[in-house]
């Protein structure tokens, strides 16, 4: 993350409109808050805790992706903010959920159905690698953190409830159980309402986690007595990982034990958020267990809360944040099962990290289109923002640009007349104008070795060429998987054909060092002078269908001048032959 060595850019952070400061006030406020409460005028030295979930019954994806990397910016935004505060990062794995639905891309299919019901954490590795299916997926999401190099600190349910983490959490639940099931039961159906009840027993036999009518809870020994499958009344111990939370108590309740002060969530989670959060508010409100509880506790975690359980934890809800989800070109719902987005490797085919980031950055509140289209557009767009930061002298302005914001910018901005669509279109042109870089893909050495030789390689700088050098590895792909594939160069009319006749005469009398606007300038004129006076659009749009096979492109001129005024002569002989 760049960022402006003057003292004054500390002002400018208490007024920055970008949304990650906007978030960092937030947190910093309910700090304030916390200290009113206490009395104090001063902020609570602690540490803050960021907190982002993830459920390991699929592989990490490209919204794990976007949460934890929104959440990492509003940390770094708060260290700015706050730099007298600690903070972490905490990445929690619902591990303890039961198993629902076998994953169509999953090997031994069978010996997984025979696992339903069954805590994640309990389901045999499929792949043969690790203890569980949730260790396997969990080590497969610290490895998708750690590429790309995330601060944050790993948690797993099944961890916090078998060793005791839970234990003061769980009791909290038992003590407030009526109400928390009164919450609850508002928003179930008469039949749900019945049976419904926070904790889930785990069964000792069968190891499934059951959804069982609870009779009687007794939060002083941390027992609940529930009914089985066949009705029978059979009582069980909350803790040691013999019961764990129905999710929307369970998300509140793991709040309240690890003191989380800001969490992000999907639109679609707004709902069950909305209820999490009350249920932590009635947990956390003058929360804590009693003194003969406290008496009674000791370090077996089997048995009952170990000592810190008892002290006094007044709690609230942590700050949230909604994000909209994304939307495939159909503007529907991306979905893994569906397989209908994007993963984060098909973007780094075509686009670099810091582009994706970029892409996350950008109205987080905004539904957003994720498919491949998308990305030479962002590509393009973000070269555009950190040409100008890169300009920008002013630091409110500065701080607002989402380029303040990307950790690790790999991309410079490009030359003057240089885009990403520019770098696109000669790759097309240079793959359907030579039998070298036709087939099963393009020989980037000798098409970058055309770029070099142009006018422009005296005013490309070494970190805009190592820029250039992987954005054009970029283009080259996606050429290849996209737009060759789609491209088919049309026949020329007659009246275009002495169009583009006249357009080589007029491009022969030109120097060869033409700058951009000279060439520009002569296209527009033979366009004019060849029938396409107040419809210029239909004379590009001709260039870009005939040449290159396709209907839209940057400026004509600007990629002449990029491809060579003798290459782009040469292109368009050839297209009159054709």
């Amino acid at each position: 993350m760049q960022e402006d060595s003057s003292s004054s850019i500390d002002s400018a952070v208490l007024c920055s409109k970008a949304w990650p400061f906007v978030e960092a006030r937030k947190i910093q406020d309910r700090l304030r808050q916390e200290s009113e409460r206490a009395g104090s005028r001063e902020l609570p030295a602690r540490k803050v805790l960021f907190e982002t979930g993830y459920g390991p019954s699929g592989l990490p994806h490209i919204g794990t992706f976007g949460e934890v990397l929104r959440t990492s910016m509003v940390r770094r935004a708060f260290s700015r903010l706050s730099p007298d505060h600690p903070s972490e990062l905490v990445c929690f794995s619902d591990d303890m959920d039961g198993f629902r639905k076998v994953p169509d891309s999953a090997p031994e299919p069978e010996m997984l159905r025979a696992h339903l019901g069954k805590p994640l954490s309990s389901v045999p590795d499929p792949y043969g690698c690790h203890p569980s299916y949730a260790s396997h997926n969990n080590e497969l999401l610290k490895g998708f953190l750690d590429r790309f190099g995330f601060s944050y600190s790993f948690k797993s349910s099944t961890d916090c409830y078998q060793s005791g983490a839970f234990d003061a959490g769980l009791r909290r639940v038992l003590e407030c159980y009526d109400r928390v099931l009164e919450l609850m039961r508002d928003t179930l159906g008469d039949e749900r309402r019945a049976t419904y009840s926070p904790f889930l027993p785990i069964c000792a036999e069968s190891g499934v986690v059951l959804q069982a009518k609870v009779l009687e809870t007794d939060a002083k020994r941390g027992v609940i007595l529930y009914e089985d499958a066949t009705g029978r009344a059979r009582e069980t111990s909350v803790y040691g990982g013999r019961c764990k939370l129905q999710w929307k108590p369970d998300w509140a309740m793991r709040w309240y034990v690890l003191g989380i002060d800001y969490e992000m969530y999907g639109k679609d989670l707004i709902p069950s958020a909305t209820l999490s959060h009350k249920i932590a508010s009635i947990l956390g409100a003058g929360g804590g267990s009693s003194a003969s509880a406290e008496k009674d506790s000791t370090k077996n975690s089997n048995k009952g809360p170990n000592k810190s359980s008892g002290e006094d934890k007044h709690y609230r809800a942590p700050v949230g944040f909604a994000y909209e989800l994304f939307l495939d070109e159909r503007g529907e719902k991306i979905s893994k099962s569906r397989g209908n987005g994007l993963t984060v490797d098909d973007w780094l085919r075509y686009g670099s990290e810091d582009s994706l980031a970029y892409y996350m950055y950008r109205k987080p509140r905004t539904a957003k289109r994720l498919f491949f289209d998308c990305i030479p557009r962002c590509l393009d767009e973000y070269l555009i923002e950190r040409g100008k930061y890169d300009e920008e002298r002013d630091i409110g302005k500065r701080l607002d640009s989402a380029i303040f914001h990307i950790e690790k910018p790999i991309l410079t901005k490009l030359p003057t007349g240089l885009s990403f669509p520019l770098l696109q279109n000669l790759v097309t042109a240079l793959g359907l104008q030579s039998d070298a870089l036709a087939g099963s893909g393009l020989d980037a050495g000798d098409a970058w070795r055309s770029v070099l030789s142009s006018s422009l390689s005296a005013e490309i700088s070494a970190d805009e060429q190592s820029s250039l050098h992987l954005l054009w590895g970029y283009a080259l792909s996606y050429d290849r998987d996209f737009v060759r594939p789609s491209s088919s160069p049309r026949a020329a009319s007659s009246a275009e054909r002495v169009a583009l006749q006249s357009l080589v005469l007029r491009l022969r009398q030109l120097p060869i060092d033409s700058d951009v606007e000279t060439i520009q300038t002569a296209v527009y004129e033979v366009g004019m002078a060849s029938g396409y006076d107040g419809r210029l659009r239909d004379w590009f749009r001709a260039l870009y269908e005939i040449l290159l096979g396709q209907s839209t492109g940057p400026r004509f001129g600007g990629f002449l001048k990029l491809y060579g005024l003798p290459s782009g002569i040469t292109m368009i002989e050839r297209a009159l032959r054709a």
